[in-house]
């Protein structure tokens, strides 16, 4: 037994666990990480848009094939959407997710939490006072008659406003319908297409949208045929989250970083960061990889990306338990006409703190993922590495 960690040690012959590595290795490499053939995705997975989304096969086959403990704590620091969250939880893990984007953290904690009873209650509650004629005052939002008609303006704002005086425990369940409408009610073109065009949205438009949100969200929710289990979800830079609770009980990291000047998760989110209260310059400043780091005075650079992966990983080595699994996807970056091979920062930065590199394969991206920069982020293959840390 490790005293620190009150872990069991891993006391086995060296040949025997290097055996063990062999064997998860070679199991790795018969997989078809190209997914051509898609497993069926839950319909939490659809309940709300988001860009450059991990899809549920990636870490659906790490904790199918990788022997993680079932006591062991299942870890996203880039977590997005919830992706890995939802798949370690559906196999009956306790998961723990960080990140920066305040809509990504909203998503995954609606998906990873019980629904409360009497949420589409609530929600028929709050499209009631949409109908009936109060004046509530628009938030200050920068541009925003370029991006929303003032008749939306009017109809977000109280529907905002009708979200804020429903129940506490239905509030993100509310705030989560909301924000999935928010594009769709804008001029903005898609979700993956910031240029301004006329939609002719009404402000009928924005109640009808937000109950279909709602029903739809309901029903994805109740659909879940698995056991929840404790599911924690921070909002924070994942390079200064406190995990000194999570020392040595993470059984498994699975995640894919943000790629340098590839995707603007900020960017994609920042109307709906507005309209939900939240500070989308202040996720900007912070978001590893941002397309404006690249462009500033004393901008980031390729050693930029190699500081930020070192200090993550001196974070996960503290948080995995001995013979933990850190599995990572990442892509290729273009900084100043340069290409990057972020797969070798990031193995660089596993082995900086001790793991052992264990498998290294490539993956073909589904040509019609769509996002912002496409110029930039046009990534036709990606990596998928897995390292282990050593069992003491």
């Amino acid at each position: 037994m490790n005293l620190q960690t009150g872990l069991a040690v891993d006391d086995r012959p060296l040949t025997e666990r290097q055996g063990v590595r062999a064997a998860v290795a070679e199991r790795l490499a018969s997989i078809n990480w190209d997914f051509n053939v898609r497993v069926a995705q839950h319909e939490v997975e659809g309940v709300h848009p988001y860009p450059a989304k991990f899809i549920a096969d990636l870490p659906g086959a790490f904790l199918d094939t990788l022997p993680v403990p079932r006591h062991g704590v299942v870890m996203d620091p880039f977590c997005g959407s919830g992706t890995t969250l939802a798949e370690a939880q559906r196999r009956g893990y306790e998961t723990l997710g960080v990140d920066l984007n305040p809509i990504a953290c909203l998503i995954a904690r609606v998906k990873t939490s019980p629904l409360s009873d009497g949420a589409l209650r609530s929600a028929e509650l709050v499209a009631d006072k949409l109908v009936k004629d109060r004046h509530v005052a628009v938030p200050v939002i920068p541009n925003l008659d370029h991006w929303f008609k003032r008749p939306i303006q009017d109809a977000l704002a109280r529907l905002m406003a009708a979200i804020a005086e429903a129940p506490t425990e239905h509030q993100d369940f509310l705030r989560l319908a909301a924000s999935s409408i928010i594009v769709r009610v804008s001029n903005q073109d898609s979700d993956t297409r910031y240029a301004a065009v006329d939609k002719n949205v009404r402000p009928n438009d924005v109640r009808a949208a937000f109950v279909r949100s709602c029903e739809r969200l309901n029903s994805a929710l109740a659909a879940r045929d698995y056991s929840l289990t404790q599911s924690t979800v921070i909002q924070g830079d994942a390079l200064e989250t406190d995990l000194i609770r999570y020392q040595g009980r993470v059984g498994a990291i699975i995640t894919s970083p943000p790629y340098p000047n590839a995707y603007e998760y900020w960017l994609y989110h920042k109307y709906r960061m507005w309209w939900l209260g939240f500070d989308p310059l202040a996720v900007k400043d912070k978001e590893i990889g941002a397309r404006a780091h690249f462009f500033k005075k004393n901008h980031h650079t390729e050693q930029t990306f190699e500081r930020q992966m070192a200090a993550a990983f001196s974070k996960f080595s503290d948080a995995l338990m001995p013979g933990g699994w850190v599995c990572v996807v990442v892509g290729r970056s273009i900084i100043h006409g340069k290409t990057v091979d972020n797969a070798r920062i990031v193995e660089d930065a596993g082995k900086s703190v001790g793991l052992t590199a264990v498998y290294h394969g490539k993956r073909n991206v589904l040509g019609t993922r769509k996002s912002f920069n496409l110029s930039h982020a046009n990534i036709k293959t990606e990596s998928v590495l897995v390292m282990q840390k050593p069992a003491q």
